[in-house]
């Protein structure tokens, strides 16, 4: 009996050290979010921003970014798991495996959590109103406004949300690692190529990123409390997939 009670409160010391760590991290995304966007409100940031994206341009013709040919190619390659498109299509599959799976609460919450972080996004833009960078021409199409980057918050979100989820189902340290890395490294990829592609700033990347890390944060919040309340939701975790 005693060694279960020990068992027991050494399993809910890790869970409320990590959901400590999370909630701290998500106050900290909160904070430098609230500090970047005052600063890009004020034009603090501006000149800064310039100077990257003409650094990455040909002094002699700003429309011919430096580095190789296929860099550039690349970068439109890259770019596009960003966009909308690749990000819904890649959000349907991984919901149609967990309706095929039987796990539709989770499903339900990879929902809520895609689809309010690009409502959030849309919300974002519109209230910051920054224009698109102007101090070098664009080397792919955009439509929206500039602050946060789309691009990199709803990759940082869909990415990062669909990679905790994934982490859950490996048994391995080393494929949790693996997953999770991954989930990073693409949204960093992303960002990146939207300022080789001078269609947004390096602050409008920073935003986005960090406010898509906040996201998928309190979205993995609020699903590990959902899971500790709700039994059923707590079952379908820890089914094995058939």
């Amino acid at each position: 009996m005693w060694r279960r009670w020990l068992n027991w409160m050494s399993g809910l010391d890790v869970a409320v050290t990590r959901l400590l760590g999370m909630l701290l991290l998500l106050f900290a995304c909160l904070l430098g979010f609230i500090a970047l966007s005052d600063e890009v409100s004020e034009g603090e940031t501006q000149d800064f921003d310039e100077r990257v994206l003409r650094a990455l341009r040909s002094p002699e013709d700003p429309a011919v970014p430096r580095g190789p040919w296929w860099l550039a190619v690349s970068a439109e390659e890259l770019t596009s798991l960003g966009g909308v498109t690749v990000l819904a299509l890649v959000t349907l599959m991984v919901c149609g495996f967990l309706a095929l799976a039987r796990r539709y609460r989770t499903l339900l919450l990879v929902l809520v959590a895609t689809v309010g972080g690009a409502g959030l996004n849309l919300v974002l833009k519109r209230f910051f109103a920054r224009p698109r960078p102007s101090v070098v021409p664009h080397l792919t199409e955009v439509m929206t406004q500039s602050f946060p980057s789309g691009h990199a918050m709803l990759s940082a979100i869909v990415y990062l949300t669909l990679g905790g989820l994934l982490a859950q189902l490996a048994e391995h340290r080393r494929l949790k690692a693996y997953i999770l890395g991954l989930s990073l490294l693409l949204p960093f990829l992303v960002g990146l190529t939207r300022v080789y592609l001078g269609v947004h700033y390096p602050t409008d990347v920073l935003g986005g990123w960090v406010a898509g890390l906040a996201w998928a944060l309190l979205s993995a919040v609020m699903a590990r409390t959902l899971r500790r309340r709700s039994p059923a939701l707590r079952a379908e975790a820890h089914k094995p997939v058939e």
